[in-house]
């Protein structure tokens, strides 16, 4: 193939996936952001709903618990959530998750104590399990591993963005105390909640199954991403090492690099939502006297760092070809942020540049990271194995929230669940470089002498 060729093939390669992006990724981003604020949601509410509800027992420690416990329910649907995604196709699935997740978690305003609160929390779990994973199976099915990082990436920011976004909006809906007899955290979860529902009814009208269904792509575009999509597998199939491409369900199950990567998104999504959850108390916590929705806008910080580490470091990983030091380098700067956090986290401003240096570190990791299991699972395998990482990994999710309320119940600070933090993030940070599946395109060097940054 000439140059000129080559060159305008190229030029068309970069046509096709700019539209792909463009359909799929700012719908798959809303739906996401609806989908996390929902999930995180209550660390603004708990400005309130620890007053309003202290007569109930509603502590730091059960909020730490109930916060976590949504992953139980999580963990218990989800891989089944991800088979079923695969078997009757994206959209359906899809829109049944966000009907209910929605209506669960309006019903969040009917919280009455600990006990309504855990079974909320853990109803939530079940009704949104298979969202996410589903999601990075879907976008397997459009893009080649060359340019998934940057694709999650994108998707992923929705994360941070819904901390910016929620931490505006609960903040206004915070003051709605009294207005129609309920509490300002009432109306935030009733508020919150219904979007999904809504959003539920347009994901069955647009969002196709696969590149067949997408009528925006003409014969040639669909033809040639299935070339390249099945070039990838193939590139992805050779043996390197002794290792193989898994493609059957049960074949994920007994894949210890599956298992490796469980681990290491265990440490990730502890550290991610010991911050999701607890960032607002950290920063009232920094700056005492300031009301629920002065703290809640301050949370808008940490949020957007964490949204430009997420796209810079994604971009950059796309570039290089690079995942795991991008992985570990991520969850080392976490570490960093949470080791000085510990440090100062009596002292603003401070205290809120150190909790937005740890999340930038941890939400940094979650495009690269993303992109390595489909480097050694395809098929069934795929679809099981990002739901095994995605559900017992986010047990996480769980430990880590729960120790940061019983520490802070029990010391009255968060100095030591800080410490604990940055230990676990270093952990995972070291275990992904053992992670091996194809051979990345550049290593490590290339990362520190990229001008790409």
């Amino acid at each position: 193939m000439s140059i000129t060729t080559q060159a305008a093939r190229d030029d068309a390669d970069h046509l096709m996936f700019a539209k792909i992006a463009w359909r799929l990724l700012p719908f798959l981003f809303l739906l996401y952001v609806v989908s996390y604020l929902d999930r995180v949601n209550v660390s603004f509410a708990e400005l309130q709903m620890r007053h309003d509800l202290a007569g109930q027992g509603f502590t730091a420690r059960a909020y730490g618990l109930g916060g976590g416990i949504f992953f139980i329910g999580y963990f218990l649907f989800e891989i089944p959530s991800n088979l079923i995604l695969q078997h009757v196709g994206a959209r359906a699935w899809i829109c049944r998750i966000m009907v209910t997740w929605g209506i669960i978690s309006a019903c969040m305003m009917f919280v009455s104590g600990p006990r309504s609160f855990f079974a909320i929390r853990f109803l939530l779990g079940l009704a949104e399990a298979g969202f996410f994973p589903g999601v990075i199976l879907y976008l397997t099915y459009w893009f080649p591993a060359s340019r998934r990082a940057k694709a999650v990436a994108l998707f992923m920011t929705a994360t941070a963005a819904s901390g910016v976004f929620g931490s505006l909006v609960s903040s206004a809906l915070l003051g709605f105390e009294g207005v129609g007899g309920l509490h300002g955290w009432q109306w935030l979860f009733l508020a919150e909640g219904i979007p999904a529902v809504l959003l539920g009814g347009v994901v069955l009208m647009v969002l196709p199954n696969g590149p067949v269904e997408a009528k925006w792509l003409n014969d040639a575009q669909r033809a040639r991403l299935g070339e390249l999509l099945a070039d990838d597998a193939a590139s992805a199939g050779h043996h390197r090492a002794g290792h193989h491409r898994a493609a059957g369900w049960g074949d994920a199950l007994v894949d210890g690099r599956v298992w490796l990567l469980t681990g290491v998104y265990f440490c990730l999504a502890l550290g991610l939502y010991c911050v999701s959850l607890w960032v607002p108390q950290l920063i009232q916590q920094a700056w005492p006297g300031h009301s629920a929705r002065q703290v809640s806008l301050m949370t808008a910080i940490p949020y957007g760092a964490a949204a430009l580490g997420m796209v810079g470091v994604g971009l950059h990983s796309d570039h290089t070809g690079e995942r795991r030091w991008h992985v570990a380098i991520s969850l080392l700067v976490g570490a960093i942020g949470a080791i000085i956090s510990a440090l100062v986290h009596h002292r603003p401003p401070l205290a809120v540049a150190a909790f937005s240096l740890t999340a930038l570190g941890i939400w940094s990791a979650f495009g690269p990271f993303w992109s390595l299991p489909p480097n050694f699972l395809a098929g069934a395998a795929a679809a099981a194995g990002i739901a095994l990482v995605n559900s017992v990994g986010n047990l996480g999710g769980f430990v880590g929230p729960a120790i940061f309320g019983f520490v802070k119940q029990s010391t009255g600070g968060f100095a030591g669940a800080l410490w604990a933090l940055a230990a676990v993030l270093m952990a995972g940070g070291i275990a992904v470089l053992f992670v091996r599946g194809r051979p990345e395109r550049r290593g490590f060097e290339v990362m520190l002498n990229s001008q790409v940054l």
